[in-house]
């Protein structure tokens, strides 16, 4: 019993896992963001190719 609250206490003082999901929780924050941002270009890009495309067909 006594080792099994050793390592408890060993564990609950570990701040690796915290630090693991702060970074996960960062690219994922990130991954949002550069999905909305092409999203939001989707369209005018679509276009802007579209003029290149005809100007040079």
């Amino acid at each position: 019993m006594l080792s099994y609250l050793k390592t408890w206490l060993e564990l609950k003082t570990d701040r690796r896992a915290v630090t693991a999901l702060e970074y996960g929780l960062i690219a994922a924050l990130i991954a949002v963001g550069i999905t909305a941002s092409l999203t939001a270009l989707g369209g005018s890009l679509t276009s802007l190719f579209n003029k290149i495309s005809t100007s040079l067909g």
